[in-house]
């Protein structure tokens, strides 16, 4: 699995709206073929940076980079954005999520 983090620093007039403004990305991300999970959290420290977890199937990434709801966001989304996005990804076995041990829920 392809498993990506990015740190968005939304500039503070827009970050209640976030959510909705990148709807038709999200959406169309979720919907992609080899798309495993798309999924937006906010930081609890600062609430104007939104950070979203994404996972895809190895040889999912091209067409999500050159799909239209990507090309789409890219040219719409950096008005609201203090700075470029920061982003980790890296290649990693299996396709899933695992328990977290040291906190085991009985």
């Amino acid at each position: 699995m392809i498993f990506i983090c990015v740190r968005f620093p939304v500039k503070p007039e827009y970050a209640d709206q976030w959510p909705e403004l990148t709807r038709a990305f999200t959406e169309g991300t979720r919907a992609e073929p080899g798309n495993l999970f798309f999924d937006w959290s906010r930081n609890v420290e600062d609430p104007n940076e939104y950070i979203v977890v994404e996972g895809f199937q190895d040889d999912a990434a091209e067409a999500h980079v050159t799909s239209d709801h990507f090309r789409t966001a890219q040219a719409e989304l950096p008005q609201y954005l203090v700075r470029t996005p920061k982003v980790r990804n890296m290649l990693i076995e299996g396709d899933h999520w695992d328990d977290l041990g040291e906190f085991t829920v009985s």
